[in-house]
Formats: C-alpha cells, sequence, structure tokens
C-alpha cells in the first residue's frame, strides 16, 4: 500500500511538472493572447460611451417651511394641523408614485429621444427608463432621507432631469395638498352655514311663540278694558312693571301690546338677536375666501446643490483592463494545455 502511495504521489508531481512544460512550450502563444484579450478589454473601456451619475438627497421640511398650510387649522377650529411628517410624506408618497414617473417618461424622457427609437415598445422604453431614474432610501439610519439618481451619457441633462424630477413632484404634490386644503375649508365654512341657519331659524321660532303669548294677553288685556298698564303708587309700581311678564303680560295694556306685537311681525331680520351669528357669518366668510399659497410652502429639503458631475460612473476602465488581462492569461493557459495535449497524442 505504501509503495502505491509513493507511485501516485510520484505520478501526481511528474503531471504537474508536465502541465508546467506544456504551458512554457506554448508561452508565445500565452503571451499572445493575454495581450489580444487585454487589448480588447482596453479598446472596450476607451471606446465605450461614458455615463454619468447625477444625485441629489431629500429630507424633511421644518416648521417653518409648512407654515402657510395651516393658517385657518388648529385648537378650536376642528381642523387638525398638519406636522412636516404628513406634509413630507405627501411629498414622498408622490416621489416613488408610478403615476408621476410615467408622466416624466411622457414629457420628458420621450421627447428627448430620436423620432425612431419613441418608436418602439412603449413597455421596453419605460424598462429602460427605469434604468435611468432611481429613486431609494439613503439607508435604514436614515429612513427619512431619499436619493434622486438619474444616470445618463450627458452630465448636464442628467443634473437638469434630477432637478427637473424634484419640481414636478414638488408642484404635484402642492396641487394634492391645496385641493385638501381647500376642501377642509369649505367643509368648515359649509358647517359653520349650517349653523348659522340653524340659529336663525331657532330665533324665528322664538319669535313667533313670542308673538303668540302677546297675543293672547293682547286678548285678556282687550277682555278687561285695560288700555294702559295700571299706575299704582309708592313701591309697588316698579314690583308691578317689573312682573309685567309671563301671566302679567296683559297689565302692559292694549295699546303697548299691539304695538310690541305689530314690531315684530314687521321685523325683516331676526339676526340681530341670534347669539353668535355675526362672529359664525364672519368665520364662514374667512373660510370661503382661504386660498392657501402653497408657492411660498416648501414640502422638502434638498441636502447639497444639484451638480453636473464630471467623472463618469461607467465604464470602469481600471477594473475592465485587469479582468482582460486575468480573462487573457487564463484563455491563453487553456488555448496552451489544449494545444500540447494535442501535439502529445499525434
Amino acid at each position: 500500500m505504501r509503495n502505491v502511495a509513493e507511485r501516485q504521489n510520484g505520478n501526481d508531481d511528474i503531471d504537474l511538472f508536465q502541465l508546467v512544460r506544456l504551458i512554457g512550450g506554448q508561452k508565445a502563444l500565452v503571451v499572445i493572447v493575454t495581450i489580444t484579450v487585454t487589448l480588447c478589454a482596453l479598446a472596450y473601456a476607451m471606446l465605450s460611451t461614458p455615463i454619468y451619475e447625477a444625485r441629489v438627497v431629500v429630507r424633511t421640511p421644518t416648521q417653518d417651511d409648512i407654515s402657510q398650510i395651516n393658517i385657518g387649522r388648529g385648537e378650536g377650529t376642528g381642523l387638525g394641523l398638519l406636522s412636516v411628517k404628513d406634509v413630507y410624506g405627501v411629498y414622498l408618497s408622490n416621489l416613488q408614485s408610478q403615476a408621476l414617473r410615467r408622466k416624466f417618461f411622457q414629457e420628458v424622457y420621450l421627447p428627448s429621444l430620436v423620432e425612431g427609437a419613441r418608436q418602439g415598445s412603449q413597455d421596453q422604453l419605460y424598462a429602460e427608463f427605469n434604468k435611468i431614474l432611481a429613486v431609494s432610501v439613503v439607508g435604514p439610519t436614515a429612513p427619512d432621507r431619499y436619493s434622486v439618481v438619474v444616470t445618463l451619457p450627458n452630465p448636464k441633462v442628467a443634473a437638469d432631469w434630477v432637478a427637473q424630477y424634484l419640481q414636478m413632484t414638488s408642484d404635484w404634490s402642492k396641487q394634492e395638498l391645496a385641493k385638501d386644503l381647500r376642501a377642509d375649508a369649505l367643509g368648515k365654512a359649509e358647517r359653520l352655514g349650517r349653523q348659522i341657519d340653524a340659529g336663525r331659524n331657532a330665533a324665528r321660532k322664538v319669535r313667533d311663540d313670542q308673538i303668540a303669548r302677546l297675543t293672547e294677553a293682547l286678548n285678556i288685556a282687550r277682555s278687561i278694558g285695560l288700555e294702559k298698564p295700571p299706575l299704582i303708587a309708592n313701591t309697588l309700581s316698579t314690583e308691578v312693571s317689573a312682573g309685567m311678564e309671563g301671566t302679567l303680560t296683559y297689565m302692559r295694556g292694549t295699546k303697548a301690546l299691539e304695538a310690541d306685537i305689530d314690531n315684530l311681525r314687521k321685523r325683516t331680520s331676526d339676526d340681530p338677536f341670534v347669539q353668535g351669528l355675526r362672529e359664525n357669518q364672519g368665520t364662514m366668510q374667512f373660510y370661503r375666501d382661504l386660498h392657501v399659497n402653497t408657492d411660498a410652502v416648501r414640502l422638502y429639503r434638498q441636502d447639497g446643490a444639484i451638480e453636473v458631475p464630471d467623472r463618469p460612473v461607467k465604464p470602469k476602465k481600471t477594473l475592465i483592463v485587469l479582468l482582460g488581462v486575468v480573462a487573457g492569461l487564463l484563455l491563453g493557459i487553456c488555448l496552451a494545455l489544449y494545444r500540447g495535449a494535442r501535439n502529445r497524442t499525434t
């Protein structure tokens, strides 16, 4: 057994030396193949169209950035205050939405293509567009920070597209917020309008009830022939006058009662007698006229300026050349072994 093992080890050593001799005998081939593949890799790296990457990071706005949004909202209004998280959430939702990407695809990407390229499959074109524009969270440690990246052969266009996408997202989000805020304001105005109508209806019913009570008192005064209030001497006069309400209303006399009833019937509006009506009317008009100036609102903060990249991210020339050298060397060795084995068999 020991002799067999030694013979096997000896054979392995011989085989290894033979491989080295085979490669050494074909070293010219190995060198030629390595140089050829390396030159091809170098040519590819030099001739490939450089791709530039424009990038920007967005983050949560400040409370001052969204202060205009909360006009007419807060405690006592029935409309809750919107936080920076609420507003930024609307922006992020649109930033990642397929609807906005489709809009950008239709309005910006397709017009940038030559006429012939636009005639291809729309699904294929959209798939290529999705490789160009990417939106992603920066990292788990900063969940509120998102990056927008555009990769194009033209560095200036890449930077312009990043800026356009951020602006389009902001405009879209502001329109959505303005619509929601307007709906909240009109809803508040409608509720106040119903409250005002209810107050007016209640005042009209109170007036009708008052007329009914006075009419009944007038009938009593007429039945007893009491035209004017009775004259009562001393301190009882004040007490009786103050008590001429309720069951003693008839004691005011027919003239006073008729004048009071006539005045109530001719009243054109009960508004001055509705408590809080004028205040509610003013508040209602405020919400009806409320239009939030979203131009003064910032839905996000930009972390740094959008700069035109001056160094391509693709192709990575050094890496491509190194891979070419390795690939050429391996290919040359394989060809050398194949050629040497063939020569031995012949």
